[in-house]
């Protein structure tokens, strides 16, 4: 079996985002798309001969065809040895934990995380690096240079691989390791969270939803919630990874996960809901009668995650993207730790969990992780809340409760107009970035504005800067509002608002969201003039 090199021609639009290369399936269709991209991906790895890499996905349409694609090119670029997901699948969170278990030189993550799948859907290539994480900007800007100079690439004839029989196997000279994808995973959990704790929680009658959404968390949370930790057959729904997400958008929040969500403000809500999504690197947590937004998750699980074995020594420090609320904020003074602002993109929190500056971190988006990998981790969060529910012996809502009345409340909103007309969208940015030196002292309604910013990021450890991550609105009342276009989307532009306000008293935390907040959105609209530049009467998503 010998590689051949196979003539080819740049496509212009192969430029990874902050979660690598995200398109329409139809674009990865495309003759020579794929193995232009991954052929790129290879050549910006350097001492590949002789390497280990990992490739795996979320199960979506075209994933298994991709995989194949992807090890015949692999054992055509000189790796020794390719550890693959059985069916072609592995969480992005597992994928980072196989990477980072097996020492390998990074790995192909193939996804689009909570994207819409199918034939008609998203796909997305991503490729991590050693450390388990996504590719860093000046991999990410390699790699977007030789897509625009390729001439060729290289992959070996051979029949496909069974990719569903668990063992090795070899293509040319290159072994191929099938793995079972859970179980490196749990083997991890296992050392982080009381499984024994939780395990009685369940026995003492504890009742739970986790909605799988159809994607690829299914496999684990029935292995593991309903295997490892005895949850009631049922616990688990939509487990089945499918290539559709069975129709749905595999999202997890009150929009997209109405189902679950529905259940846990009705009367028969078990005691405890959560969801993942697409690629399992997300979560929703839904105590009953009340939504958890993913800022206050992340304060909680600060506040509480000695309870848990893998964080009984204490943490080092946390980090939250810039849109994310500044609950976990206050949770690091009290507990003297400090607490880092970072740009939206996971990437970003890599190099303080690598230099140990920080233990936990997360993102407004449903995003949580900590040290144990180097991305988000939807089941992780879940186990970690289930940890403190049994270490605590307190009622989900109750606990949240509790967390208000000691530090406050972070009310706190999104608004996404999605598929914009994309000059319409830099207009309005570009406005704001025009008007932000005028825009303080200005009054909106019964807003104050007291800073206004472009956020511009400086590495606290390689002192690399990232600017123009979002517009930051501050008023005077403890309010913000925050003003960033999304990269995730593949069609049009996603302009994200993200509104919130500061509630210390204690009489006042259990207002509705809507009521609150209602000053700052109108704040919002006004500064950003968002209905006339964009035509959009109202957001397509809240949440």
């Amino acid at each position: 079996m010998t590689a051949k090199l196979v003539a080819t021609t740049p496509f212009p639009d192969q430029k990874p985002g902050t979660s690598g290369l995200r398109k329409k399936v139809a674009v990865f269709r495309q003759p020579r798309y794929v193995e232009n991209f991954v052929q790129s991906i290879f050549d910006a790895i350097p001492g590949r001969a002789g390497a280990t890499l990992v490739i795996g996905g979320d199960g979506r349409f075209f994933n298994r065809e991709v995989v194949q694609t992807a090890l015949k090119m692999a054992a055509a670029n000189g790796f020794s040895r390719v550890l693959v997901g059985q069916g072609g699948l592995l969480s992005t969170p597992a994928a980072s934990c196989v990477i980072r278990k097996y020492g390998a030189i990074g790995g192909l993550v193939l996804s689009a995380s909570h994207n819409p799948g199918g034939p008609d859907g998203d796909f997305g290539i991503k490729f991590n690096t050693a450390n388990g994480g996504p590719a860093p900007e000046d991999v990410t800007a390699a790699i977007f240079a030789r897509t625009l100079a390729l001439t060729e690439y290289r992959i070996v004839e051979a029949p496909d691989l069974d990719l569903d029989a668990v063992g090795e196997t070899r293509l040319g000279d290159m072994a191929v390791t099938i793995l079972d994808p859970v179980a490196d995973y749990l083997d991890l959990m296992r050392t982080l969270v009381d499984f024994d704790a939780i395990r009685a929680l369940f026995a003492g009658g504890f009742r739970m939803r986790f909605d799988a959404m159809s994607a690829v968390t299914g496999p684990y949370a029935h292995a593991i919630l309903e295997g490892e930790l005895g949850a009631a057959p049922g616990t688990v729904v939509n487990g089945t990874p499918q290539p559709d997400f069975g129709g749905h958008h595999p999202d997890p929040n009150p929009v997209h996960c109405h189902d679950l969500y529905d259940l846990m403000l009705s009367p028969e809500a078990p005691d405890f809901g959560a969801a993942s999504d697409g690629d399992g690197d997300r979560n929703m947590i839904v105590a009953p009668g009340l939504f958890v937004t993913p800022s206050d998750s992340l304060a909680i699980l600060a506040a509480h995650a000695h309870r848990a074995p893998g964080y009984a020594a204490g943490l080092a420090g946390v980090a939250r993207s810039m849109p994310t609320s500044r609950a976990v904020d206050r949770v690091a003074a009290s507990l003297g730790i400090p607490a880092y602002e970072t740009p939206t993109g996971w990437k970003f929190f890599g190099s303080l969990l690598d230099a140990g500056r920080i233990t936990l971190c997360g993102e407004e988006s449903a995003g949580t992780g900590s040290n144990h990998v180097r991305e988000k981790d939807g089941l992780w969060a879940v186990l970690l809340w289930l940890n403190v529910l049994a270490a605590t012996g307190t009622p989900a809502r109750d606990l949240v409760h509790a967390h208000w009345a000691r530090f406050g409340r972070d009310y706190y909103t999104r608004h996404d107009y999605e598929e914009i007309d994309a000059e319409a969208a830099k207009t309005l940015m570009d406005g704001l970035r025009a008007k932000l030196d005028a825009l303080p002292g200005q009054r909106f309604g019964d807003l104050t504005v007291a800073t206004a910013d472009d956020f511009r990021y400086v590495d606290p450890v390689d002192g690399s800067v990232t600017a123009q991550q979002g517009i930051r609105i501050g008023f005077a009342e403890d309010a913000r509002v925050v003003y960033r276009l999304s990269g995730t989307g593949t069609a049009g532009a996603t302009l994200r608002v993200y509104i919130e306000r500061f509630e210390p008293a204690s009489g006042r935390l259990d207002r509705p969201v809507a009521e609150v907040l209602a000053s700052a959105v109108a704040a919002a609209g006004a500064i950003a003039d968002i209905a006339a530049l964009t035509g959009r009467d109202a957001p397509s998503v809240v949440t």
